[in-house]
């Protein structure tokens, strides 16, 4: 199983989170994108921890439920594992070589930059252009993922109907779904470095984004989580009930006050401490843009608060704003899901490479 390799049929994007399952297919005619079919599926409890897969038979449950009421016109996929799961390196080749004889040598060489068994590992490359210190060698981007994570998703999505064509990585897949936002943020994005933090429900992501590639990739445990579990506690109501009110409203009028605001400071920390790390390890001290992704994005004022605050714009991620829908896609539904669904974008549109 290939960390990059392509297709040409349509593949559903599969992005598997801590607390659901997405799915998405798109279509593409003139350049211009059409959602075809889409949906959120909620996972068990603790099905997935911190990216990987616990309970493959809850996952699996999950995605047959979701496969059957998203309707989709495929049962092939790409699925995503995480920044934290893989092991990227650029290394440098002769530029005469075959893929094949590349592929040879990388096996070879690979105990040199692996630092597992190779017979554990899942190892893909891809040619990332001519090298800038030689031209008569190419920058070769090698991707090497612990088989164990690949197997998992696969077993899943075998026991939801579904076939992994392409397993990417998430830092990849939401690069790819930036190309999406690019124009909202108004001026060319050539020059500029982009920070995305994608506030899922347990994890916070930070991808910085410069010169149209991915230079920084962090997670950090903290999400949307803990303002349900606050919720949950402090009106006394069940984790579903409690992640229904925090959507749907109707919660006590000290909500605002005594919950919501603490927790949108905390994202704000949260926020702060992760560009202070990539600031401190990088030769940038400072952001052009913040996108917002994630469910934690859509909460209201949270953009206009970081954005006051750190005196960066910062808008929250919609890839579907210049996308037509098909009938059987909710528009509203997925509007009040877009911001969380950048990975699930970004692998759907592996189909078009």
């Amino acid at each position: 199983m290939g960390l990059f390799q392509k297709k040409s049929n349509i593949l559903l994007g599969l992005d598997v989170s801590s607390t659901s399952v997405k799915l998405l297919e798109l279509s593409r005619t003139n350049g211009k994108y059409r959602v075809e079919s889409y949906g959120v599926e909620p996972l068990p409890p603790n099905a997935v921890v911190e990216k990987n897969i616990s309970d493959v038979e809850g996952v699996g449950e999950a995605l047959k439920r979701l496969v059957s009421r998203s309707k989709a016109g495929s049962s092939n996929a790409a699925v995503a594992v995480a920044g934290s799961a893989v092991i990227t390196k650029v290394i440098e080749m002769d530029a005469s070589l075959t893929d094949e004889e590349m592929e040879n040598q990388i096996i070879v060489e690979a105990d040199q930059y692996i630092p597992y068994p190779l017979d554990e590992v899942s190892i893909d490359f891809e040619i990332q252009g001519i090298s800038e210190q030689s031209p008569d060698q190419v920058e070769v981007l090698l991707a090497a993922c612990r088989k164990e994570n690949v197997e998992l998703r696969e077993a899943a999505m075998e026991m939801g109907g579904l076939s992994a064509r392409i397993v990417d990585i998430e830092a990849h897949a939401m690069k790819r779904a930036f190309e999406l936002i690019q124009s909202q943020l108004g001026s060319s994005t050539e020059d500029m470095v982009v920070a995305i933090l994608d506030i899922g429900a347990t994890m916070t992501t930070l991808s910085v984004l410069a010169e149209d590639r991915s230079i920084y990739t962090r997670e950090q445990l903290f999400g949307g989580k803990q303002l349900t579990e606050e919720i949950q506690r402090r009106y006394s109501l069940s984790f579903e009930e409690a992640g229904l009110a925090k959507k749907q409203g109707g919660l006590p009028d000290d909500y605002d006050e005594e919950v919501l605001k603490p927790f949108k400071e905390a994202v704000l920390q949260q926020v702060t401490r992760s560009l202070q790390f990539f600031f401190s390890s990088s030769q940038y001290d400072d952001v052009d843009y913040i996108v917002l992704a994630g469910g934690t994005a859509s909460i209201d004022g949270l953009a206009a608060m970081i954005e006051n605050k750190l005196g960066t714009p910062t808008i929250i991620a919609n890839p579907f704003a210049d996308m037509s829908l098909s009938a059987k896609v909710d528009a509203a539904a997925l509007a009040n899901d877009a911001p969380a669904m950048m990975i699930t974008c970004g692998l759907a549109m592996r189909s078009f490479d």
